[in-house]
């Protein structure tokens, strides 16, 4: 698609979105190949002169990985205890990817706090632009470990986007598991037609079927349409691409991508 490509190519800064279903195995745990497959691909865009930021869920299903044994707890200590255990082993995963690259890391956890308090998001703008301005990627997650209700932003979509447009990023790309948005349900109907191009988020989200989250992420595809919304506000668009294909990122580069462009104000 001709519009993905153009769009790819004409941004410097972009900010790209990684979903739990994304990296996540049948099993419930970490497929590495899909992340070596998009460490490659960042890498690529690294090397065409882009500046990259990415927000990745997948400490969850990281901890399942590390200690299955505490896999089927819903107790919510658990659940953080593993969220825990499991963003040493995403951040390990990453780095030791981004080295085949010559490529630094950096992790930052953040909390819907970080992004009302005035000195805490200057803080966020100063190390991130600080961080990619020296050539390291920042990986960003919510800081699960401490998040309660009360100060949980709720789920990565929204969190790529408050980072995109702290950041003032050209372009938000997000890498779920599912094609793009379809004008109805594809998983139950057979004649779902992909949406190529949105201009108008907030209407998309009233006049289409939204479905169920997913059962690993916190997310769905309102999330993914609300995201879209929030940063088409500042005139930046948003592509939902599959990232559970291989290449996905490049193809769309060679304009072989199949995914939805939200286009932002011009």
């Amino acid at each position: 698609m001709e519009q993905l490509k153009n769009c790819i190519l004409e941004s410097r800064k972009i900010v790209i979105k990684i979903g739990s279903n994304v990296l996540s195995a049948k099993d419930g745990t970490v497929n590495r190949s899909v992340t070596d497959n998009i460490v490659e691909q960042v890498n690529l865009l690294l090397g065409m002169g882009k500046q990259v930021m990415m927000v990745s869920s997948g400490a969850g299903i990281c901890g399942v990985g590390a200690i299955n044994k505490w896999s089927r707890r819903g107790d919510m200590n658990y659940k953080q205890a593993l969220c825990a255990i499991g963003q040493v082993e995403l951040m390990m995963a990453y780095k030791e990817r981004f080295a085949d690259y010559g490529v630094h890391v950096a992790q930052m956890l953040l909390t819907r706090d970080d992004f009302n308090d005035h000195l805490r998001t200057l803080n966020i703008r100063n190390t991130m632009f600080t961080l990619i301005d020296e050539g390291v990627v920042p990986i960003i997650n919510e800081n699960d470990t401490v998040c309660v209700e009360e100060i949980k932003i709720g789920d990565n979509d929204t969190l790529a986007a408050l980072a995109a447009i702290l950041w003032n990023a050209d372009l938000m790309i997000v890498l779920s598991d599912i094609d793009g948005v379809f004008d109805k349900d594809p998983k139950n109907n057979d004649d779902a037609q992909l949406i190529e191009t949105v201009n108008n988020a907030e209407e998309l989200i009233s006049s289409i079927s939204i479905g169920k989250k997913s059962s690993f992420g916190t997310g769905g595809i309102e999330t993914k349409i609300e995201a879209a919304a929030r940063v088409n506000k500042f005139g930046m668009p948003m592509i939902l691409l599959n990232g559970t294909n291989d290449d996905i990122i490049k193809d769309s580069i060679e304009g072989k991508g199949r995914g939805t462009l939200f286009l932002g104000a011009r």
